[in-house]
């Protein structure tokens, strides 16, 4: 097997972060970004430093990560600073709150304006290393996570380190580590063990304690390596559940949170095979892999789609494990689920949360397995995992996030959207937190955005079998639809109706209506299923053409005028279904790809105007843009008009043939 964990330090990286903080700098993104030793903020590092103070005084600093900062990305604004001895004195305290504690530190730092420092900070002081390491490394991990952990760590290693049972991180840690320094326990020795947890490394130099990390890490891993079994071969599938299948499952994920959630979907052989293995009932159970994990990822998966009796589980879970009555319960809902036929589904309130419990579970995965062929996976408890999913610190952390976005969780899907109306439309949605399914049948469409909730498909939207793949992969990648604006349309040369050609009128029915009654049709079931609040609404992006349509524009302007009327009768018979339609009509929006230079400059001539002058030709006198009517979208899918269907707007300065 090749190793996953390798050595990645080169010298002519790390020159160019010199000195103490910017080699700090240099392997802590090393580390980050080994997603086998570290996952999505997990892990913590320092250096001590000398400071001086504004009063001329020098002074020993821990420089240590930032509570909330990522060693992927980390630079020295993400490390706070703080008085070495001053932290190192509170491990000698008896007990600390976490409350305290964090006051505590807060009080230590020599530089203003820092982040709260990662709750480790007091084990980092007292380790006798200038530069200290610490991540969850697979490997680690899972040899801890097994009956005989402790024993096996010693045999692996052969004193060359120290093993720390599993106690709860933060001061409780720092006490226990700090007596087994006083009593020399970890004089002459490479790092910490600490059972279900992690592993510590330190050194007088960065690039010591790194390269004892990979050491530590590796042996390990070559270990693990050593006893792994292939995944299973995963059972044989029939045909895939239909997509209303994950609408369903998101819509009921949605409904135990109490509010919109993301559910991204896999099924790839090895998901498959976990899914279906004939043990997962029991290993899935015991707990994550380590107790990090359970903030991201609830104690447990769900095993199938029964979510409401997850929730009562973890309701129960909460109540036999909570100590303070008035401690507040999270939200009941699962994070990952695991089912034979759906795959691995992991639910979040925006994509990137979703994203990153697959991470985290892909990772459980494996060392669930391996843990399996060490003796048997033993996590640590579940009263353990209750006391880091509801740590004061943690909970203080949920306080002060700012609140969601008004779409944080939703999902909208955007025809024509690598342009135009239909891209100022998924901007929109995007910056109130939608994730967004964009189609258009320019490939520009998958790179029209960045990020985790951004999925564009090129598609012709009169292909309905091309319209459902796209669909298929929206729920695969978010659950289910919440919006659906229809913006795809084509809009031909000027014509009189004695010259309009009979294919081109029907090439334009079929943009500009067929394609979009197909697309209603195949995306009713999933709006249907949309959850509350906001449940399912239609956004149909019509023209003023249809209250006052213009000479040489039949085929457009009839177009438009059938697709108000369909979207008139689905606003009647939609509503029984929670879902409202509501209708936009803009005009002379310039930013679009109807319109250029000279179309402009031969239209103003028509009127014996200038380009500007035309650019404004309404009732007040203004510009129309593509971000208007957008900014009319995200209105008519908000809670304005939450008890509005069937309505007609009009976004285009005011036209006197309408008014």
């Amino acid at each position: 097997m090749t190793a996953v964990i390798v050595n990645r330090w080169d010298d002519a990286d790390a020159a160019r972060r010199p000195g103490p903080l910017g080699e700090r700098v240099y392997t802590s993104r090393l580390l980050g970004t080994d997603p086998y030793l570290v996952l999505h903020g997990g892990g913590n590092t320092s250096v001590k430093v000398r400071h001086t103070t504004v009063f001329g005084e020098e002074v020993d600093a821990l420089v240590v990560k930032g509570s909330g900062s990522d060693l992927a990305d980390i630079d020295e604004s993400g490390f706070a600073w703080l008085r070495l001895d001053s932290v190192a004195r509170l491990a000698g305290l008896p007990a600390l709150s976490d409350t305290e504690m964090a006051a505590q530190l807060a009080r230590a730092a020599v530089v203003a304006g820092g982040p709260a420092p990662s709750v480790e900070a007091i084990l980092h002081a007292l380790l006798p290393g200038r530069f200290v390491d610490h991540t969850h490394a697979d490997a680690v991990v899972t040899v801890t996570n097994t009956p005989a952990g402790a024993e096996l760590v010693a045999d692996l290693y052969g004193g060359r380190v120290a093993v720390v049972p599993y106690v709860m991180p933060g001061f409780e840690l720092a006490r226990r580590c700090g007596e087994l320094i006083a009593a020399g326990a970890v004089a002459g020795v490479d790092g910490l063990v600490l059972v279900n947890h992690g592993v510590f490394t330190w050194g007088d130099t960065a690039r010591e304690s790194y390269d004892r990390m990979i050491e530590l890490a590796g042996v390990a891993e070559r270990h693990v390596a050593s006893v792994r079994r292939p995944f299973p071969t995963p059972p044989a599938m029939h045909a895939p559940p239909h997509r209303r299948v994950r609408a369903g499952l998101r819509s009921a994920v949605s409904s135990a949170a109490g509010r919109p959630m993301v559910v991204r979907s896999r099924t790839d052989e090895q998901v498959m095979a976990f899914a279906g293995h004939p043990d997962v009932a029991a290993f899935s159970q015991r707990g994550t892999a380590t107790p990090d994990h359970v903030i991201r990822t609830k104690p447990w998966p769900l095993l199938g789609r029964d979510v409401d009796g997850f929730a009562r589980r973890y309701e129960e879970y909460f109540e036999r494990h909570r100590r303070s009555p008035g401690l507040r319960r999270l939200d009941p809902a699962p994070r990952v689920i695991l089912d034979p036929e759906l795959g691995l589904c992991c639910a979040g309130v925006t994509p990137r949360d979703a994203r990153i419990a697959e991470d985290i579970y892909r990772h459980t995965m494996q060392v669930i397995l391996d843990a399996e062929a060490l003796g048997g996976y033993r996590p640590a408890s579940i009263a353990d995992l209750f006391a880091v999913e509801y740590w004061d610190l943690e909970q203080a952390k949920l306080r002060r996030a700012a609140p969601p976005k008004s779409f944080a969780g939703e999902v909208a899907v955007v025809t024509g959207a690598a342009a135009g109306i239909g891209r100022a439309c998924a901007a929109a949605l995007m910056a109130e937190g939608a994730a967004v399914v964009g189609i258009d049948l320019d490939p520009e469409i998958k790179s029209a955005f960045d990020g985790p909730s951004w999925l564009g498909v090129q598609a012709d939207v009169t292909d309905a079998e091309a319209v459902d793949a796209a669909l298929d992969a929206g729920t695969l990648e978010f659950g289910g639809v919440d919006m659906l604006v229809l913006n795809a349309g084509v809009f031909p040369a000027g014509v009189r109706i004695g010259s309009l050609d009979s294919g081109e009128w029907r090439r334009v029915m079929a943009v500009n209506v067929d394609a979009n009654l197909s697309l209603m049709r195949a995306a009713h079931p999933l709006l249907a299923l949309a959850p509350a609040p906001n449940r399912g609404r239609v956004v149909v992006i019509g023209s003023k053409n249809v209250p006052a349509p213009g000479p040489g524009a039949a085929a457009y302007s009839a177009s438009k005028a059938a697709l108000t009327q369909l979207a008139r009768v689905a606003a009647l018979e939609w509503g029984a279904d929670g879902i409202r339609v509501n209708v936009i009509h803009p005009n002379a929006v310039f930013d679009t790809g109807v319109w250029n230079d000279d179309v402009l400059a031969v239209r103003a001539a028509q009127y014996g105007v200038s380009v500007e002058e035309y650019r404004s030709r309404n009732v007040l006198g203004t510009e129309v843009a593509s971000a208007d009517v957008a900014g009319m979208c995200v209105a008519m899918c908000g809670p304005a008009f939450a008890k509005t269907t069937g309505a007609q707007v009009a976004v285009d300065g005011g036209n006197d043939r309408v008014i």
